[in-house]
């Protein structure tokens, strides 16, 4: 048995630890008051004791097994910092204590900020503030059952996907809950909930649709309708079948023209290149550079990026006769295109970026589709040489 102060905490050594009388608490030897309670039931528990200007204070960060040794450690130094600061960090709240809302606001702090991109945080907490804290964001965690969350589900249904959208988060909340000690085991209230089927939505534009696109880009910037650093954004997003938050986040130092192309550093499926192809450096060279500003797609007033393309995407497609046409249907556009210049999906995966080959196989109808096409133009050219469909 090592020392109680004298371990690495990882998980290997957390699995093999064990008491035989007494409950004992084991400390890291890297991060001073961080450690893991071991209870004589076989019970583990990750917790944090530091002294702030109030005295030593101890919190149950959660337990072994839900919560991972990585992610304890990381809540472990945010918690010792919170103590050290004097900042409240509570006694530990009971199930019948917490409200939702409380809970929303501990999983935002403790396990989005340190594990989420920053978009992913921002759409969390749109759908926490508008979706989930209205229905239940008084209720204590004890007060939640499957009907309360059944019913919330049930009043998003004119909007499927928001719905499942809602209730896949809440079930994450519950799920750290219970990893924080703050549930007992299996008491999702989300679990066994049915989603709502959502059908699958793809618009793809045609080469006509490409034209109108370009002829409104083109128009509504020379009238001073568009703002031509938005322009320059979704055009690199035609250009490139890009996500709209990759070209948001590509800085000046990210384009590499001795290479020819640029890099995308927190995209989806990780660091990536994409090929800076003539058209893209044509919209690049067109974009004025901001002093002191990194930004590729800039503010304009010197400061940070653009936000959000969502008010100049709907000016752009009602302009060019596009009103079901979403800005994300640019991406799928691109694959389109790429399957009918005769690509693989494989090729088509790889610029897309997408990590697994089941993400690119939604384009595989429309591979199928070319080869219908393709015999037909074949079937059509030898039919004029046979009679009745019979040769001879």
């Amino acid at each position: 048995m090592p020392k109680r102060s004298d371990l690495k905490v990882t998980k290997r050594v957390v699995d093999a630890l064990s008491v035989e009388a007494k409950d004992a608490v084991f400390w890291d030897r890297d991060m001073p008051g961080f450690g893991v309670r071991v209870y004589a039931t076989g019970r583990k528990v990750y917790v944090v004791q530091s002294r702030g200007p109030g005295g030593p204070k101890r919190v149950t960060l959660g337990r072994h097994g839900e919560l991972s040794t990585d992610e304890a450690r990381k809540q472990a130094a945010h918690v010792i910092d919170c103590i050290k600061r004097g900042e409240d960090t509570g006694p530990e709240p009971t199930e019948a204590e917490l409200t939702v809302a409380g809970l929303a606001e501990r999983f935002m702090r403790a396990h989005v900020k340190s594990h989420c991109k920053p978009g992913t945080a921002l759409a969390y907490r749109s759908v926490i503030d508008v979706r989930i804290l209205p229905a239940l964001g008084t209720m204590t965690l004890d007060e939640v059952g499957r009907a309360e969350v059944s019913a919330l589900h049930h009043s998003l249904r004119e909007t499927p996907a928001m719905a499942n959208a809602a209730l896949g988060l809440l079930s994450k909340m519950f799920k750290m809950a219970e990893a924080w000690g703050l549930t007992p085991p299996g008491r999702n209230p989300c679990r066994g909930l049915r989603r709502y089927r959502v059908r699958s939505r793809e618009r793809f534009l045609a080469p006509e649709e490409f034209r109108r696109l370009d002829r409104a880009l083109k128009d509504l910037e020379a009238e001073g309708k568009a703002w031509p650093i938005a322009v320059a954004a979704i055009r690199l997003l035609v250009l490139t079948g890009c996500r709209r938050s990759e070209i948001l986040d590509l800085r000046w130092d990210d384009v590499d023209h001795t290479t020819g192309e640029f890099r995308l550093r927190d995209a989806k499926a990780g660091p990536r290149m994409v090929p800076l192809t003539a058209p893209v450096k044509r919209v690049l060279e067109g974009v004025p550079r901001s002093p002191d500003n990194p930004w590729v797609i800039h503010r304009g007033n010197g400061k940070g990026r653009l936000g959000n393309l969502s008010y100049y995407w709907g000016t752009v497609r009602e302009f060019a006769g596009l009103d079901d046409v979403r800005i994300h249907d640019l991406r799928h556009s691109y694959a389109s295109r790429a399957l009918a210049l005769g690509e693989s999906l494989s090729t088509i995966g790889k610029l897309l970026g997408h990590r697994h080959v089941v993400s690119t196989a939604r384009y595989a109808h429309l591979m199928r589709d070319a080869e219908k096409a393709a015999a037909n133009r074949v079937g059509e050219s030898i039919g004029v040489h046979v009679t009745n469909g019979r040769v001879g």
